[in-house]
């Protein structure tokens, strides 16, 4: 092979690795563009993320402060619930206190009777009843009534004619119920039905 035929040859492959250069430095470029692009959209995205983590850290934060806040309000009211539940009641037994108080004062002197100081003790008794009944209290009495066990316990039977058998006759202790719950049934003689003797013994009350 001749000089000029191995020069162009030469020539011909330096040619053919500037173009493949070129080529490679291209795609390079088109390879770190597009790197530097995708990580400049992963470093948005990270800051986007980071923020957006800090934003809900701090809300986080913020509503365990409220809701320490409203916990220690709820102990709070629980608290004062506690000490003064019966706050309400205690002011209306006040103008009770004071209606017996001025009743001992009018019992010592010397004008007094016994009519005024019962006046007197069925007035107050009243107020304390209006009182009672202001927080849910009412009371049992239920003579002429028919007998109910919910409310009513029977100390004993008595034998009567004149009103239907499981009628309350008598009470004995009146009873209260609290809000619709029995706190103390009242103590009731019930009437019964006359027996008529057998062998000349009158059955006993039970």
């Amino acid at each position: 092979m001749s000089d000029n035929k191995v020069q162009d040859e030469v020539e011909k492959q330096v040619a053919a690795d500037e173009v493949t250069t070129e080529v490679q430095e291209e795609v390079v470029g088109e390879f770190v563009d597009e790197a530097q692009s995708e990580l400049a959209s992963l470093k948005e995205a990270l800051d986007k993320a980071e923020a957006k983590a800090t934003e809900n850290y701090e809300l986080a934060l913020r509503t365990k402060a409220d809701l320490e806040n409203s916990k220690r309000r709820m102990e709070k009211d629980l608290s004062n619930a506690h000490k003064f539940s019966i706050e309400k009641f205690a002011g209306e037994l006040l103008p009770v206190i004071d209606s017996l108080e001025m009743g001992l004062q009018a019992a010592q002197d010397e004008s007094a009777t016994i009519e005024k100081f019962r006046e007197g003790s069925e007035m107050t008794l009243k107020m304390f009843l209006a009182a009672i009944e202001k927080s849910g209290v009412e009371v049992i009495n239920p003579e002429g009534e028919k007998f109910n066990p919910e409310k009513h316990q029977a100390m004993s039977m008595q034998e009567n004619n004149d009103v239907e058998p499981n009628t309350v006759l008598i009470v004995v202790q009146k009873g209260y119920v609290l809000n619709g719950r029995v706190m103390r049934p009242a103590m009731v003689i019930v009437s019964k039905a006359a027996a008529a003797p057998k062998n000349g013994q009158v059955d006993e009350m039970v």
